[in-house]
């Protein structure tokens, strides 16, 4: 019989620098209409680094829990597995993690001509930049 659960095995994940209890796996990159289809994988139980997303974001949660955390660290919001978030630009930093499972969550990021993502310290001050070229840089490295 063929399981018709999400099944991992065919993604080939890949760590963003030193940036701990996230994964990824760009899907595809739209260069004509500045959009980037990405998967995440948040380890369960973590949050990964304090961060703000300067671009439209459209999430859809494909495993877990999808959990939002303020700042501080104290939980926001959870999103359960199989909602759907447009989240406008925004200047509110946030942390994200999975839940008892490690989460997966589909990002389709909408270009704004700039900066897609602040990487934070916990003092907020900005210690990384993502941008568009970024992305099409780590989709090449990717793909190779």
């Amino acid at each position: 019989m063929t399981s018709h659960l999400f099944d991992v095995a065919n993604i080939k994940w890949q760590t963003l620098g030193d940036f701990e209890h996230l994964l990824y796996s760009i899907l595809n990159i739209d260069e004509q209409n500045k959009i980037i289809d990405v998967i995440f994988k948040f380890t369960a139980r973590q949050q990964i680094a304090l961060h703000r997303h300067k671009a439209l974001n459209n999430t859809f949660v494909i495993q877990g829990e999808h959990r939002l955390y303020e700042a501080d660290g104290r939980l926001k919001e959870i999103r359960a597995v199989g909602s759907y978030t447009s989240s406008q630009p925004s200047d509110e930093p946030h942390r994200e993690g999975g839940g008892d499972v490690d989460v997966i969550v589909f990002f389709s990021i909408r270009d704004n001509d700039g900066v897609l993502y602040e990487v934070l310290d916990d003092d907020l001050n900005v210690i990384a930049t993502l941008g568009f070229q970024n992305f099409i840089d780590l989709y090449k490295d990717q793909t190779h």
